[in-house]
């Protein structure tokens, strides 16, 4: 078989397996298989890159990041809905349904998903462009993003000329759930709700990033089909399932009453959906009665969304108890008497910080109302004073760590108390995963999965057991083989020689990062004269404050701080500085790189920056002395010419660091 013909048969297989996966729900082949054709269309198209086409399946993840989002103007306008927050306000609108339409109609109803809404555009069956809502006549070009979202044919056998589908992108309660794990496990800020989670991604100018946010789209109405015409909405729906779209399930109902049933049904069973839904859509069936009705400036007259009432309920408390997350936050939890609420038992909810308590007044004993915050998380909403016990004491968060006895500190920048110590059983498996991440030890193929396997099952508790450890105990962790395991070793040991920067941001100091670590390693030729500095030689350096300053020594100061440094010394790292002391050119310069760089990246040029004492900063201000300027330089340079701001291209950055 030749290329191009192999290439169109595996395109095809894969876009059926895809269809079978994601839209009937009925896999033919495991992960495995998929991959391996994958893995052989791609080494395809690498030996024939004149036959990679958009609608590829290999196309799914773009390779540029893009500097900014072209506006779209949509051909036919995304409509919002106009809200019904009771059943007399839904049975008041298929009154006015019967008063305007003559004549026998019915109606859909179907959940609303909480995402974010997109035009998907169609050729020829091939997917050339996506767009988001924006304010539904203007939205933002978002097809490389929506090109990484699987469920998302990106070819459609016997399709017309063109087509235009509109759909919700959402991430699945399963995904956001890991996703936030991992971000807590990396010492990042937990993302609010699916919808957000998903809204962000979308909008990420690097598709990759986009790619690994695993999101989904449902498909809920045909906007264009330049070839057929449908007599009904419920027609449409069943033609864009044929085509391979990944479609909303719908119900259909003679009159507005018996709409009731399903409204009814999918509130008490919206827990068991994978993704979030704030709502059902009842839609008139007919397009043609559709088409008569029209629409208000702002939404359809043919259609509404009925909104749930958030469920509130009381319940005594019985208790509170003060967990340490990831990352050495105290977060306080309320336990309840279970109660039943918006489909689930709440047994427990967060308190968030003392701040909250304090704000909420809440003790033990008292009777208190909840709800689920975004129909998801459980919240206290207030107390009932009414109901108080006489002997309820006031609540305090404990000042040491209830895991490992040390104390406990408030963060300078917010409401958040957090235990000071580096070997907290609690913080165990999020010290170990940043330890071996890219930005400190970077010991590759040491993600959290691995090092939650290690620490299960007893292998290590500390950084330093993992240069004890031994081929035979790691085969067989997950799905680590001999040769894995041989190259996790290497990988190990050569960490051992990665320097005193990378050492420094991998202790996890508040305050060091991968920036600050660096400065220190460049000012200091190995640990221990750093261990010895003064507050007043720490200040002295560039980009370090007297707050950092007061953190790097308090670090150092702590038993268990230097517990661990002697463990990792005895285990042969190395702790002496492989920075380049360079000249301070560019002390107190401040830098923004905009637009594509070709001769450096701009994390090396970044580097370069601070190496001669510099800082890098995400935007343009007053306060900024220079602005780098690549290819497609977008807002961030219109700003710095606004400002009088000097532009430097590349080769008069190279020229100063000559």
């Amino acid at each position: 078989m030749d290329a191009q013909k192999e290439i169109l048969k595996l395109r095809r297989e894969l876009e059926r397996h895809n269809k079978l996966y994601y839209v009937l729900d009925a896999p033919e082949i495991s992960d495995y298989e998929y991959d391996m054709l994958m893995n052989r269309l791609k080494q395809l198209e690498a030996e024939h890159p004149e036959l990679v086409t958009p609608d590829s399946p290999t196309q799914r993840v773009g390779g540029e990041a893009l500097s900014q989002f072209e506006q779209v103007r949509h051909q036919v306008p995304l409509e919002s809905l106009t809200d019904v927050f009771s059943y007399d306000e839904l049975f008041s609108f298929g009154e006015r349904m019967d008063s305007l339409i003559p004549g026998k109609h019915d109606y859909t109803v179907e959940p609303k998903i909480d995402g974010l809404s997109m035009s998907l555009e169609y050729e020829d069956g091939v997917f050339v462009r996506g767009a988001t809502r924006g304010d539904g006549l203007i939205g933002e070009n978002v097809t490389e993003n929506l090109r990484t979202v699987r469920s998302l044919p990106l070819h459609i056998e016997n399709a017309p000329k063109r087509l235009i589908v509109r759909g919700e992108v959402y991430m699945s309660k399963a995904v956001f759930e890991e996703l936030n794990r991992q971000r807590e496990l990396n010492g990042e800020q937990l993302l609010a709700n699916p919808r957000n989670a998903a809204a962000g991604s979308m909008r990420q100018l690097d598709p990759k990033v986009a790619a690994s946010r695993k999101l989904d789209i449902i498909c809920f109405n045909m906007q264009y089909d330049s070839d057929t015409v449908y007599q009904n909405h419920a027609q449409t729906l069943d033609a864009m399932r044929d085509m391979g779209f990944p479609v909303v399930a719908y119900s259909r109902y003679d009159n507005i009453h018996d709409c009731v049933e399903r409204i009814e049904w999918l509130g008490e069973h919206r827990d068991e959906l994978p993704y979030d839904m704030d709502g059902a859509v009842i839609k008139i069936n007919s397009l043609q009665q559709r088409t008569d009705l029209g629409s208000t400036a702002k939404a359809p007259r043919w259609a509404v969304a009925f909104k749930y009432p958030p469920e509130k309920k009381e319940s005594r408390v019985v208790d509170i108890l003060v967990q340490v997350g990831r990352t050495g936050v105290l977060t306080p939890k309320v336990i309840v008497e279970p109660i039943r609420l918006a489909g689930t038992t709440v047994s427990a909810a967060t308190l968030h910080n003392q701040d909250n308590i304090d704000r909420l007044d809440l003790r033990i004993g008292d009777t208190v109302l909840l709800q689920k915050a975004g129909e998801i998380i459980p919240e206290v909403l207030s107390v009932n004073m009414k109901k108080r016990p006489a002997d309820a004491a006031p609540y305090r968060l404990p000042a040491f760590c209830p895991e490992c006895g040390s104390p406990v500190v408030r963060d300078e920048d917010g409401a958040a108390l957090r235990c000071t110590s580096p070997e907290c059983p609690a913080q165990r498996l999020r010290n170990l995963t940043h330890f071996a991440s890219k930005e400190a030890m970077d010991i590759d193929g040491l993600g959290s999965s691995v090092c939650e396997s290690l620490i299960n099952r007893e292998l290590v508790s500390s950084a330093a057991d993992l240069y004890y450890l031994q081929e035979d105990s790691l085969v067989g962790q997950g799905r680590m083989g001999k040769r894995s395991a041989q190259k996790l070793l290497a990988a190990i040991e050569e960490s051992k020689h990665a320097g005193l920067a990378r050492l420094l941001c991998a202790f996890g100091i508040r305050q060091v990062g991968q920036k600050a670590a660096k400065v220190l390693a460049s000012c200091f030729e190995d640990l221990d004269s750093l261990m010895e500095a003064s507050a007043e030689e720490l200040t002295a350096i560039p980009d370090i404050g007297a707050v950092t300053a007061d953190y790097i020594m308090e670090w150092f100061q702590n038993p268990q701080s230097q517990h661990q440094i002697r463990l990792l010394r005895e285990a042969g790292l190395d702790f002496t500085s492989h920075e380049e002391k360079l000249d301070n050119r560019f002390a107190g310069l401040t830098f923004v790189l905009t637009g594509a760089l070709s001769t450096y990246t701009r994390d090396e040029a970044s580097a370069i920056i601070e190496s001669y004492g510099g800082k890098t900063s995400s935007s343009v201000s007053r306060k900024t002395n220079y602005v780098l300027a690549g290819e497609n330089a977008g807002s961030k340079l219109t700003k710095a010419e606004a400002l009088g701001i000097p532009i430097i291209s590349e080769a008069d950055f190279s020229a100063m660091i000559q």
